[in-house]
């Protein structure tokens, strides 16, 4: 099945950037919402300080006589601690005034009610402080230390706007730092969780659309609980069920390709069984004797035949059940199946390493290597019996990203027309009588393992090679 190649998205793409950026803004708006009530405590502290400034002009206007002036050089004192240009204190009616020696008129004068201490009225005045135009002065007003009086500070709204300004950009680059740690950590959180499952669940789906028919490819669900380890079980359900459709449906198209010739061919071998019948029923039984081999060969031929592509049609396709297999001892076994153990003019060599090791099905790689094996030996014995000694071997051919199983006879080689249709049902066999099926299952079987089964070109004999990941090896 072919299908257009997708490319997943990098790491800091897709719903990674977004999921960064939306816990970014989360705590950006956040840090707004706790910025405003934080700004207006600031500058009610600001002013406060003034105010405390106030009080102390306050106890010494107090403690002076009414007769008596301040010194100028006190009075500049006070009122450059404060920042101020004047000092009203108002207590009983009276109102003392503290000034600069020349004092200025202020074009433009908002007064700040440190009495009036409700959130959204300091939210009002911070607001309205940081984004004042320049030129403006401010009058405080605050009670006093004692009972009934007041405290009136006026002064230039500027420095606290500076400082407002300054512990705004200092709020700013501290919450944006801490935005970017809390959103790194629960980034790697959120993505350890979800992100990554997502990602293996995406790139899962992508591999399988290319290649349907492997069913190494089927995502292995893992013991999650959650909606995401439903996902994962529905989903390896569903690559099951469109794994064994697929093959099935390879099956019933093989087998509608073939009725045409299945019936031809066995009309033709059954018409020459009843011929044989009629002459055997009409002949002594010297006769008797001599014919009666060929009839149950021409009705055995025609029985296997048939038998072959009823087994073929029939077959389930079950995903295959991967599991460790010593592939040495897969091998003998295969061997012993084949008829080779112990045959009078075949000698067979098994090169596998002992520690060879794959995670595959037993039982359907041992059809593989039963194919493989038994094709070699039908090969070889249709050679003439004088001719050069016989052999069969098995190796594993070195490569450093797959695992390379060679499988070698010094036979006659495949005709022509055996190369032309090789994997191709009921057209690929090498032999009068044969199906052509053991090849077609053996690549089928190969390919489910996520494998390739290839004939490789040499001067005498035939090989075919099994070529599967480096993955499937246990270590």
């Amino acid at each position: 099945m072919t299908a257009e190649r997708r490319v997943l998205p990098k790491w800091f793409s897709g719903l990674s950037i977004k999921l960064i950026a939306t816990i970014t803004m989360v705590i950006l708006v956040v840090t707004i919402v706790v910025y405003l009530p934080s700004l207006a405590n600031f500058r009610s502290s600001w002013l406060d300080d003034r105010l405390r400034v106030g009080v102390v002009a306050a106890r010494v206007l107090d403690a002076v006589p009414d007769v008596m002036a301040l010194p100028r050089n006190l009075t500049d004192r006070l009122l450059t601690s404060a920042g101020a240009n004047a000092i009203v204190y108002r207590r009983e009616g009276q109102s003392q005034l503290i000034e600069l020696a020349n004092p200025v008129t202020p074009d433009v004068v908002v007064t700040a009610d440190m009495r009036q201490r409700d959130l959204p009225t300091l939210i009002v005045g911070a607001i309205d402080t940081l984004f004042a135009g320049p030129g403006r002065t401010l009058r405080i007003v605050g009670e006093g230390d004692l009972d009934e009086s007041l405290v009136e500070l006026l002064m230039p709204e500027r420095p606290l706007r500076q400082d407002m300004w300054v512990y705004s950009r200092d709020i700013f680059l501290a919450s944006l730092v801490i935005a970017a740690i809390s959103a790194l950590a629960l980034y790697l959180l959120v993505s350890r969780l979800f992100i990554h499952p997502v990602r293996r669940l995406t790139a899962n789906m992508l591999a399988f659309r290319q290649e349907p028919e492997n069913a190494s490819l089927i995502i292995a669900p893992s013991p999650r609980r959650d909606e995401i380890g439903i996902v994962e079980r529905e989903l390896a359900a569903m690559e099951s069920d469109l794994f064994s459709m697929l093959r099935q449906r390879r099956h019933l198209a093989d087998l509608g390709l073939a009725v045409a010739k299945i019936n031809h061919d066995l009309r033709n071998t059954l018409t020459s069984a009843q011929l044989l019948s009629d002459q055997v029923a009409t002949l002594d039984d010297p006769k008797v004797q001599r014919l009666a081999p060929r009839l149950v060969t021409t009705l055995d031929r025609a029985i296997g035949f048939a038998q072959s592509v009823l087994d073929y049609g029939r077959e389930t396709a079950a995903p295959p059940v991967m599991a460790p297999v010593t592939l040495r001892a897969l091998i003998e076994d295969a061997a012993f199946d084949a008829r080779l153990v112990g045959h009078p003019s075949i000698s067979f060599r098994n090169g596998i390493p002992d520690d060879l090791i794959l995670n595959v099905d037993a039982g359907q790689f041992a059809r593989v290597l039963l194919n493989l094996l038994k094709n070699a030996r039908e090969a070889l014995e249709s050679v003439r019996a004088d001719s050069p000694p016989k052999e069969i071997s098995v190796s594993q051919i070195d490569s450093s990203d797959e695992i390379v199983l060679a499988f070698v006879d010094n036979g006659p080689g495949l005709p022509q027309r055996a190369r032309d249709n090789l994997f191709v049902a009921f057209e690929g066999s090498a032999r009068a009588g044969g199906t052509g099926l053991g090849l077609a299952i053996a690549r089928e079987i190969t390919e489910a393992h996520g494998g390739r089964l290839i004939l490789v070109d040499q001067p005498v004999g035939t090989r075919f090679d099994i070529i599967l990941p480096k993955t499937l090896r246990v270590s």
